[in-house]
């Protein structure tokens, strides 16, 4: 039989961030599993061949991150309570950095909303939600608005 030992909640840090915490910690209790809530910076390398000099990209990611370790602080105290719950804040691409984590802590069931990228970013871009839901090879639960 299937046990999902290990939760992974994927974030962007929006107003639908706190529904999709929402169903992770109402599966964490049902199940007595952990969640690991997951927000991925991105890392803005496509623009080192665009004279900026790769130290100037380097800063700003590690500001990004930095900032975005705060609000994850933040986020898990506002949206979880009385569960076995801890962050972490990637860098890179979004659907490549979640599967990658998920693989390394052998993660069971992912969680993660499906709003984002709308009209003409959504075809020249993608949709994360989608492109996860396609390559993971656990279980999805996509949360819609």
């Amino acid at each position: 039989m299937t046990k999902i030992k290990n939760i992974m909640c994927a974030v962007d840090f929006s107003e639908m961030s706190a529904k999709v915490a929402s169903y992770a910690q109402l599966l964490s209790k049902s199940l007595n599993a952990p969640v690991k809530v997951v927000y991925v910076a991105p890392s803005l390398s496509q623009y080192v061949g665009f004279h900026v000099p790769p130290t100037s990209i380097e800063n700003f990611v590690g500001e990004i991150v930095s900032g975005a370790e705060k609000t994850m602080d933040s986020f898990i105290q506002e949206n979880f309570s009385d569960i076995d719950v801890s962050g972490r804040v990637l860098s890179g691409y979004a659907a490549e950095e979640i599967l990658n984590y998920a693989g390394e802590e052998n993660i069971d069931l992912i969680i993660m909303g499906t709003h984002g990228r709308k009209g003409i970013d959504r075809v020249l871009f993608g949709s994360v939600a989608e492109k996860i839901v396609k390559s993971a090879s656990i279980p999805v639960m996509t949360i819609r608005p």
